[in-house]
């Protein structure tokens, strides 16, 4: 008896992790260059929207607006120091907290003084 409960309770965790091996279809699909794709459910760069916008927290820079910002050392304009993945950029009169790889905004700080 111990062995038919020690055997079916080994195929049962055999079938179980299998199924946790195969990949899933909808975030692991490759294209012909090999690169994997997620069918749009990765939300990376926004939309530019230019130097004139006013950023959000929690809005996507574009890419483009992401280069014209500049860069900002956070020690100069006694800004905290950004996290590990995030920088400092000035655009529009605006201090604006960026995630580098995807352009996530953290924090936003209004410069009064030009």
């Amino acid at each position: 008896m111990k062995s038919i409960m020690s055997g079916a309770i080994i195929i049962a965790l055999l079938s179980s992790s299998a199924a946790f091996a195969q990949p899933d279809s909808h975030r692991n699909q490759q294209n012909a260059n090999g690169n994997h794709q997620d069918n749009g459910q990765h939300r990376g760069w926004g939309q530019d929207r230019g130097n004139g916008h006013s950023w959000n927290r929690g809005e996507r820079m574009g890419y483009n607006d992401w280069n014209s910002a500049q860069k900002v050392d956070y020690r100069q304009y006694h800004l905290r120091q950004p996290p590990r993945g995030y920088e400092w950029r000035r655009q529009n009169n605006q201090f604006i907290l960026v995630a580098i790889t995807t352009g996530l905004i953290m924090s936003i700080i209004l410069n009064s003084g030009r």
